[in-house]
């Protein structure tokens, strides 16, 4: 579930969404026709108050979901609004969804009403004019109900493209058994962060700092929480540069650990992966705010041995970025978009759904949530008593802001392996590894219709 900013600027005409069609899902759809079934939010005004008329006046949607705690969440929704029967789809986890989707796009019918899209997918799908803009219902007035960096995700200019679930603000997960096994200090810079895996590895060489062979949405948010910004996007129009500052500077640091072969070759999310979390193989994870609950289930027999601190930067200074999280959205090929409004606004805005998200491990996007005593204040055993979401509250607080994604970032993300993956491979210089992505990009991009530069 790996994010984008507010400032993203729509294609002004939409005849031009013919050129750039094939690019928008071509990454994971295989198609070369795409676009937005029907035209049910051109005429589209009203209210929230318009929107919880529709739930109580009922009727049927479809909600397409991988989450965990779609199920519980449509349960509660359905015993809250009973004329509302909502038909829940598990129509697989972010590509195989996406794939599914753009057909039933082209198609013209088959969609959901609601779907989820991750965060880094959604300038795609709102490029080809494929989702409702919720501002027909008021849900500009529901800004200030989340965070900056996902309520930028969903919008663009004054128009507002779904709501945001969950949220990804980075952070240092660090075994702190491990740490002081080997006196290591918990890091507060990048550079301190290396003086770590150097000091851990020349200690037990079968021991590291943390685990990379290589993925294209760690690499993005590393490069956003540096301050880069090598995607620019205006409609059409946009500029790669994954050698900026930004990119240079986290290349600095990430170089010395893969050439020095200081980061285990293990592949995230592998049975592999969690058991060397659960015997302290691997010492640290810099993730988003969701990883609590995959920890605790993954690798249970590290239970009181985890930690959680800011996210090392480069200065000292707070900084962090936004790695996972989706969205749900109203499809436009919705034949009933009040009422999938009205659905969308209970579940990512409602105390009562939000709860039910948050008992499944979900990290919340809103600031309500964030704020909140009780969530503040937990103390989980698996993290030794520690009030961790103190520190995760306090990332989401500290997103660098100006991200963008590409509007092709599903695409971007399936060939970074073939590209920039190598240089993992091979410990060679990470620079390289970009401009090889780099270079593919422009070239898939002009390709299918976009003007790209570098």
């Amino acid at each position: 579930m790996k994010h984008m900013s507010g400032t993203r600027r729509r294609v002004a005409a939409l005849a031009a969404l013919g050129t750039v069609a094939a690019l928008a899902l071509a990454g994971c759809a295989g198609s070369s026709d795409t676009g937005g079934s029907g035209d049910s939010g051109a005429a589209a005004s009203g209210s929230l108050d318009s929107i919880k008329a529709a739930l109580e006046k009922g009727g049927e949607i479809t909600y397409w979901s991988w989450t965990p705690s779609a199920e519980a969440q449509v349960a509660a929704f359905e015993k809250a609004y009973p004329k509302v029967k909502v038909k829940l789809v598990n129509a697989g986890t972010s590509n195989d969804q996406y794939t599914k989707l753009q057909n039933a796009i082209k198609a013209g019918s088959g969609g959901p009403d609601v779907a989820q899209i991750e965060y880094f997918a959604l300038p795609q799908f709102e490029l080809t004019d494929a989702l409702f803009d919720l501002s027909a219902y008021g849900f500009g007035d529901l800004e200030d109900d989340y965070t900056a960096s996902t309520w930028n995700s969903v919008t663009s200019g004054d128009k507002v493209y779904g709501l945001p679930q969950d949220s990804g603000p980075m952070a240092l997960f660090y075994n702190k058994a491990v740490f002081d096994k080997y006196d290591l200090a918990v890091p507060t810079t990048w550079d301190e962060y290396v003086a770590d895996a150097e000091k851990l590895h020349a200690a037990d060489p079968s021991k590291y700092i943390t685990s990379d062979i290589g993925d294209a949405g760690f690499t993005t948010s590393m490069i956003w929480q540096a301050g880069g910004h090598p995607f620019q996007v205006d409609g059409t129009n946009v500029k790669i540069d994954l050698q900026d500052a930004g990119s240079k500077k986290w290349t600095g640091t990430w170089n010395t650990l893969v050439s020095k072969g200081l980061v285990a070759p293990i592949a995230g999310w592998s049975d592999d992966w969690f058991k060397a979390l659960g015997n302290g193989t691997i010492a640290t994870l810099v993730t988003g705010a969701w990883m609590p609950g995959n920890l605790e289930s993954g690798a249970p027999d590290a239970s009181g041995d985890w930690r959680v601190a800011p996210m090392p930067t480069y200065d000292g200074q707070p900084a962090s970025a936004e790695n996972g999280g989706s969205a749900q959205a109203v499809m436009k090929q919705s034949k009933n978009p009040e009422l999938a409004a009205g659905f969308l606004w209970w579940l990512n805005n409602s105390d009562e759904s939000i709860s039910v998200f948050l008992q499944s491990g979900g990290f919340p996007s809103t600031t309500k949530q964030l704020q909140a005593d009780d969530f503040l204040n937990a103390t989980p055993d698996y993290f030794g008593g520690q009030k961790i979401n103190e520190v995760l509250a306090d990332a989401a607080n500290n997103v660098v802001t100006g991200w963008q994604y590409l509007p092709f970032q599903v695409y971007a993300n399936s060939i970074f392996g073939d590209t920039a993956g190598q240089a993992y491979a091979d410990k060679s210089d990470l620079n390289a590894g970009l401009l090889k992505w780099q270079s593919a990009l422009v070239d898939y991009g002009n390709q299918q219709g976009f003007s790209v530069n570098k």
